[in-house]
């Protein structure tokens, strides 16, 4: 018998970490479904064409401007959590810190799929 065979299964990094903290990974994945129902409704609401810019994200400067403009973005949300949480100024565009890092999430997250060449397919 070969050697892999013989040596108890590894258990996998996801049932180890949901076995050890149930509470976190739950409210992990109850996030992530929130963000996946904003990033949906926002979709219905602005089409994939904020993000691609006006191109259709063919070429290498295509998805570079693309990922700029979600830079930029991301950046917005991070000067905004700057201003709430590190400098404790008032907020004064009715936009909760929970939206904030929501949207910051979001965007991350599309700059993944436009890097994978799957945005708006």
């Amino acid at each position: 018998m070969s050697e892999e065979k013989t040596k108890p299964e590894k258990i996998s990094a996801v049932k180890e970490c949901e076995d050890k903290y149930p509470e976190m990974t739950g409210e992990f994945k109850k996030i992530l479904k929130e963000e996946y129902e904003l990033f949906c409704k926002k979709q219905l609401n602005y089409g994939p064409g904020n993000i691609a810019g006006g191109t259709l994200l063919q070429t290498d400067d295509d998805i570079r401007f693309s990922l700029t403009g979600i830079f930029f973005r991301i950046n917005d949300k991070i000067q905004r959590i700057k201003q709430l949480v590190v400098l404790g100024n008032s907020d004064q565009v009715g936009e909760s810190i929970d939206d904030t890092f929501h949207d910051m999430s979001v965007y991350s997250i599309i700059a993944q799929i436009v890097k994978r060449g799957k945005w708006g397919k």
